[in-house]
């Protein structure tokens, strides 16, 4: 501690503000798996569309413009999933009642 002064007086501190980080989703990994895989009546392309501006959006920092693309990309999302597994049910059932029909008739 050679000529170094004991600090006297109140202890400084600074304060930064730093924004907080945009949680809002965007969806887009959901929707672009939709897109490919799961898309009845192009619905995945719709909610890839909207997850992409809703990610635009929260870019340039409106909350707001972002939540309101983030929530109707994830309303076609629920619609196209929940379409997907009733048009798969409807499938499975029909394969099922074809077979079993051409089975019985061939027997």
């Amino acid at each position: 501690m050679d000529g170094e002064k004991p600090m006297s007086g109140p202890a400084r501190s600074i304060v930064i503000n730093m924004p907080g980080e945009n949680l809002t989703r965007d969806y887009v990994i959901w929707s672009l798996f939709n897109a490919i895989f799961i898309n009845p009546c192009c619905l995945g392309i719709a909610a890839y569309a909207y997850s992409v501006m809703s990610r635009d959006r929260k870019m340039v920092g409106d909350v707001i413009g972002a939540q309101s693309y983030a929530s109707t990309a994830k309303c076609l999302n629920v619609s196209a999933l929940v379409l997907s597994i009733i048009l798969s049910i409807v499938f499975i059932i029909l394969y099922a009642t074809v077979f079993t029909a051409l089975n019985q008739r061939v027997y």
